[in-house]
């Protein structure tokens, strides 16, 4: 599903569409399935369900597990939908899943300024 793109990234297609949730959110089984393949590092007792870092067009967003969604599927708030190039979904498109540092970076930042998306 996901490619190795650059040092700080791996690259893959997903089908995006609008979502009610309040959080983007992809199908729970893939996303302990990446978790795992991507962010774990094999030693000791790891958590699978840490959000993924993924970056559509000019966002990054934390995606979480949901029951609900269709194979190869990121489904995003529909006010972040409305804030990307995507028109008509869903659509396939190119997204950038940050590699495990990148992520946690990424979400440290986050947690440290309230108020600012990834």
């Amino acid at each position: 599903m996901f490619e190795e793109f650059s040092s700080g990234y791996y690259l893959g297609r997903l089908y995006v569409e609008p979502s009610d949730e309040e959080h983007a959110v992809m199908r729970r089984d893939e996303h302990r399935r990446i978790n795992e393949q991507l962010y774990t590092s094999g030693e000791g007792i790891e958590r699978l369900d840490n959000p993924l870092v993924m970056k559509v067009d000019q966002h990054h967003v934390a995606v979480r597990g949901d029951e609900g969604v269709p194979e190869g599927t990121l489904a995003l708030p529909e006010d972040l939908l409305d804030d990307t190039r995507i028109r008509n979904p869903p659509k396939l498109k190119e997204v950038l899943l940050a590699k495990a540092d990148r992520a946690d970076q990424l979400l440290r930042y986050q947690e440290a300024t309230p108020g600012v998306g990834t």
